[in-house]
């Protein structure tokens, strides 16, 4: 057996493995959502305190920063998951019944 071939098996095994979906942990759709929800709502409101902080002087222009960015990619999450909602409710209302 070349020993290649064999290191390459465990290279596949273990991406296999890494690439498996993941079973749910017994959360609903509700649940996930609300999850999502009360994230994005505490990293926003981290991001406002934050930059209130920055103008008092309370914070470095590095956390502000960070906050920002933080705060963007958030939003950025959240009108993506709306799009695709309303894309996937655009799609059934197309559906013949």
């Amino acid at each position: 057996m070349d020993l290649r071939t064999s290191f390459a098996t465990q290279g596949y095994a273990q991406a296999r493995n890494a690439a498996a979906p993941q079973v749910n942990s017994g959360q609903s759709a509700g649940d996930l959502a609300k999850d999502f929800a009360t994230d994005f709502a505490k990293t926003v409101a981290a991001g406002e305190e934050t930059a209130k902080a920055a103008m008092s002087g309370g914070a470095d222009p590095h956390s502000l920063v960070e906050a920002l960015a933080a705060s963007e990619l958030a939003v950025e999450t959240a009108v993506t998951v709306r799009n695709k909602v309303v894309e996937a409710y655009q799609e059934i209302l197309r559906m013949p019944v």
